[in-house]
């Protein structure tokens, strides 16, 4: 098996001729991007080894952690409360259509099985069992996608030239060999396509550890890209580079903020025409964090996920799961919450795209076909100026209860008269053009 992959990655990233060419998506590419935009909501999952240490996913990197004493810790890693199937049924429960999960995140270390060395959950610790493996087999029983995060950057292996993060690992910058990493990742991404079933998209992140470089690192991205898409056709292509999107991707990404807007800093980047995707966490941290307890309310994370809608966004929400293999019941709890409004309100977020109303402080529109959802999340008034630009409204409801709403024409829109100021998380209203 590691020839025959070794063989299929070399193979493929020979043939430049292809791998240089302008991409063009294929019609299995294009169909899974608009289901993308249908599915509308994913959860992230963030976890490792050092979700043993209880203070997140940077911890090898902050704590200046040698690389050859992090690596003790899968020595003791043991998960016994890891069930994939619960993990997907309390996601799918939740309205989440696509679950992404870290295969490999910067500390280096595998969730799943790879020839390219013992560093992973099955070669390397008492648990040996493939993560990734058991997530991918418990989503296809239960029909629910698998996105796979994976790490530019390593801070643990010596070949990688040194960026500006894991300066503090104690690694032999002289002994950086791009072309042996390289090779490394592409097998590893060769297995992950090969092994693991039908994969929704390739989540890329650490392109920035590059950004300061005096001179431009060449992270060989189109090659790269090739070998994904000729592996799988319709897998999508993310990466969380905080900048616009290049070619060969297929989705573009905002961290920590909706699109086209930049309150941490990460996403000032120009808005594209390929399928959108806001990924935040559900408390403070990405990776668990053990003192974390500010988990966003269940109000906060439903009025997220409808003004990521009203952007034409998904929202990824993210994760950390415990170090022995359970999701935080913090978490449980908001998953459960979301599902619940979901099952009442998701015909106004699954399937729609942002609607003609543009966002405003006081909510968001969606829309499918002739049906325009208008979602009040924030206003203190009875009544409330729709600006329709000269579209004709036929009907006005509210959607929960299907009660009429009144309307008059006012200049290029309308004003709908609710009866009170709306209170619900979520006031939703279907207009009909």
């Amino acid at each position: 098996m590691k020839k025959t992959l070794l063989s299929v990655a070399i193979m493929l990233l020979a043939h430049t001729s292809w791998a240089q060419e302008a991409y063009h998506p294929t019609p299995e590419n294009i169909q899974a991007r608009q289901q993308f935009q249908d599915e509308k909501f994913g959860v992230f999952l963030h976890w490792g080894l050092y979700s043993m240490m209880g203070v997140g996913e940077w911890v090898m990197h902050n704590k200046d952690i040698n690389y050859r004493e992090y690596p003790k810790l899968a020595k003791t890693f043991y998960p016994s409360e890891f069930d994939a199937d619960a993990w997907v049924k309390a996601i799918k429960d939740a309205g989440a259509k696509y679950i992404t999960i870290t295969t490999r995140h910067h500390d280096g270390f595998s969730l799943f099985k790879t020839a390219t060395s013992t560093y992973n959950t099955v070669d390397g610790t008492p648990f040996k069992r493939d993560i990734i493996k058991e997530l991918a087999a418990a989503c296809q029983r239960q029909g629910i996608k698998l996105h796979l995060y994976y790490s530019h950057l390593d801070w643990g292996r010596e070949d990688y030239p040194q960026g500006r993060t894991g300066l503090g690992t104690g690694r032999d910058k002289s002994k950086a060999n791009w072309a042996s990493y390289y090779h490394f990742m592409n097998t590893q991404l060769t297995e992950l396509l090969t092994n693991y079933g039908p994969v929704g998209a390739i989540w890329f992140d650490g392109w920035w550890d590059h950004d300061s470089d005096s001179k431009p690192f060449d992270w060989q991205l189109p090659e790269q890209y090739a070998l994904i898409h000729k592996l799988q056709p319709q897998c999508l292509i993310g990466n969380n580079h905080h900048q616009t999107p290049n070619e060969g991707e297929d989705i573009q990404i905002f961290e920590r903020d909706l699109p086209g807007e930049n309150k941490a800093g990460l996403s000032g980047q120009d808005i594209s025409r390929l399928p959108l995707e806001s990924c935040q966490t559900i408390n403070d941290h990405w990776g668990y964090n053990i003192t974390d307890t500010l988990y966003k309310s269940p109000k906060e994370l439903i009025q997220m996920l409808v003004r990521a809608a009203g952007k034409n966004a998904n929202l990824l929400l993210n994760i950390g799961p415990e170090p022995g293999g359970a999701l935080p019941d913090l978490a449980l709890n908001r998953l459960k919450a979301m599902g619940e409004w979901l099952k009442q309100y998701g015909e106004t977020i699954y399937g729609t795209r942002g609607g003609i109303i543009a966002p405003h402080d006081w909510g968001v529109s969606t829309q499918r076909g002739n049906k325009l959802y208008v979602h009040i999340l924030d206003c203190m008034d009875s009544s409330l100026y729709l600006p329709m630009g000269n579209r004709k409204v036929k009907s006005a409801k509210v959607f929960a209860t299907g009660k009429p709403v009144r309307f008059t024409k006012t200049g290029d829109g309308i004003t709908v008269n609710m009866d009170e100021a709306p209170k619900e998380i979520d006031y939703v209203l279907e207009l009909t053009l």
